[in-house]
C-alpha cells in the first residue's frame, strides 16, 4: 500500500507536467487546446531526431527542442488561433482539432506507426530500494522536474512584467487594452512559454513510456483529468490534480489489479466534478 501511494504521487508529478500547458492556455487564452497532447509528442520526436542526427546528448537535444517548440507555439498562436479567436473559443478549438489530426498523420507518414523510446541515464535505476518501498529513478526525476518547472512557471506569471501583462490580458481584455497591453501579443508569448514547458514534458514522457504518432491522444486525456481536478487555469492545481489522479490509479491497481487503474482514476474525476465542478483550486465556477 505504501509503495502504491508513493508511486502514485511520483507518477502524479509527470501527469501534472503533462497537464500544466493545457491548463495555462485555457486560463489565459480561454481556448481548449485539443492538439496539446500531439504537440507534446511532436517535441518528443524532435528530441529523438536531434539525438540521432545532430547531437548525441539528450539534454542538449532538449534545449534545442525547447527553442523549436517555443517558436512553433509562437507561430501557431499568431497565425492560427489569433486569426479566429474573435469568432469565439469554439472556432479556435476546431482549428486546434484540425491541427491535431494533421500532426498525427504527418508523424505517421514520416516515422511510421512503430514504437519509439528516448534514452534515460536513470531508467532502470532505483533511487531507494528497501523491503518497504522502492523508488524508481525515472519517476523520482519526473516528479522533481515537474515541481521545479511548475513553481518556475508560477513565479514567471506572478513576479515578472511579462507574466503580469499576460495575467492582465487573461483577466480583463478590455481593461488590459486600455492600459496599453496588446492582448493578442500576450497570448502569443503565453503559447510560446507553454510550448517550451511542453517540450520538457515530452522528453520525460519519451523516457518513461514508449511513444508513437498517435500517443498524443492518451496524454491529452490524462491532461484533461489533471486540469479538471485541479481547476482549469490553476498552475498549482495541476500538481494536486496529478497527485490525486496518479495515486487513485496506483491504489486501484494495488487492490483491484492493473486493469482497473485507468477506470479508478476517472471515477475519482467524476466524483470530484460532482462535488466541486470548478476544480479544487479554482475560485470561480466555470460557465
Amino acid at each position: 500500500m505504501l509503495q502504491a501511494v508513493i508511486t502514485g504521487l511520483l507518477l502524479g508529478g509527470l501527469y501534472a507536467l503533462i497537464g500544466v500547458g493545457l491548463s495555462l492556455i485555457f486560463g489565459i487564452v480561454k481556448v481548449t487546446n485539443i492538439a496539446h497532447g500531439d504537440l507534446m509528442i511532436v517535441a518528443t520526436f524532435f528530441i529523438m531526431v536531434i539525438i540521432q542526427h545532430i547531437v548525441g546528448n539528450i539534454y542538449l537535444a532538449l534545449a534545442i527542442t525547447i527553442v523549436i517548440m517555443a517558436i512553433l507555439g509562437f507561430l501557431i498562436q499568431k497565425f492560427l488561433i489569433n486569426t479566429v479567436i474573435d469568432q469565439g473559443a469554439e472556432t479556435a478549438m476546431l482549428v486546434m482539432f484540425g491541427l491535431s489530426i494533421a500532426i498525427k498523420n504527418a508523424l505517421t507518414l514520416i516515422f511510421g506507426a512503430g514504437n519509439n523510446a528516448l534514452p534515460s541515464p536513470v531508467k532502470g535505476i532505483n533511487f531507494i530500494k528497501s523491503e518497504l518501498v522502492s523508488i524508481s529513478g525515472q519517476y523520482a526525476v519526473n516528479f522533481i522536474v515537474a515541481v521545479v518547472l511548475i513553481v518556475g512557471l508560477a513565479l514567471l506569471m506572478d513576479k515578472t512584467p511579462l507574466g503580469r501583462s499576460i495575467r492582465a490580458a487573461s483577466s480583463d481584455t478590455m481593461a488590459a487594452e486600455l492600459m496599453g497591453i496588446n492582448t493578442k501579443s500576450m497570448y502569443v508569448w503565453a503559447m510560446a512559454i507553454t510550448m517550451g514547458a511542453t517540450a520538457v514534458a515530452g522528453m520525460l514522457v519519451g523516457q518513461t513510456y514508449s511513444f508513437f504518432p498517435y500517443t498524443g491522444t492518451q496524454f491529452l486525456i490524462i491532461a484533461f483529468g489533471v486540469v479538471v481536478i485541479g481547476g482549469m487555469g490553476s498552475i498549482f492545481g495541476t500538481l494536486i490534480g496529478g497527485a490525486i489522479l496518479g495515486m487513485a490509479q496506483m491504489i486501484a491497481a494495488y487492490f483491484l489489479g492493473t486493469a482497473y487503474q485507468t477506470l479508478a482514476g476517472y471515477v475519482i474525476l467524476l466524483i470530484l466534478l460532482t462535488v466541486r465542478p470548478q476544480g479544487l483550486l479554482s475560485k470561480k465556477m466555470r460557465k
